[in-house]
């Protein structure tokens, strides 16, 4: 009994990971800046969240914003608005849209679109004053962004 509970669990969980499919950018659907529908179809997770917004060579928020909660993390930046409070300030659909695409909520942002691919101007390779070839990645995946959003959501 307890090994077909468990191969049941594991094929219904299997069963909900194939039918959470991930948005590519391209299909990603702003309304008025913001994006009602999750990237994964899976939940963020706050704990990751946090990581992805604390780490250079992730999303490095903290670069330009100054979060309380992760005051043990060096150098915040004072770019960007101050982000404690962000789950009372904002929804999860628009926090969502501005961390894919700030620019569709706030025209003349300086944040950069984590989750875009596309309508680069001059896009180089690095630093080597080269023009980029090939596919363009987001610079971060779905889930980074629902795990930051999930993260934000916790900041009130």
């Amino acid at each position: 009994m307890k090994r077909t509970t468990i191969t049941l669990v594991a094929l219904l969980a299997g069963l909900g990971m194939a039918n959470a499919e991930t948005v590519a950018p391209a299909d990603v659907m702003f309304e008025d800046g913001a994006i009602a529908q999750s990237l994964t179809g899976v939940a963020g997770n706050p704990t990751e969240g946090a990581k992805v917004i604390s780490s250079k060579s992730l999303g490095n928020c903290v670069a330009c914003h100054e979060i309380s909660d992760l005051a043990d993390v060096p150098f915040h930046g004072e770019v960007g608005p101050l982000l404690d409070g962000a789950g009372d300030r904002w929804s999860e659909a628009e926090l969502r849209g501005i961390v894919a695409n700030a620019k569709m909520m706030f025209e003349d942002s300086m944040m950069p679109s984590f989750y875009k691919t596309d309508g680069f101007i001059r896009l180089g390779k690095a630093y080597t004053g080269k023009a980029y070839e090939g596919e363009v990645e987001p610079l971060l995946s779905a889930q980074q962004i629902e795990d930051v959003v999930a993260y934000l959501m916790t900041l009130q």
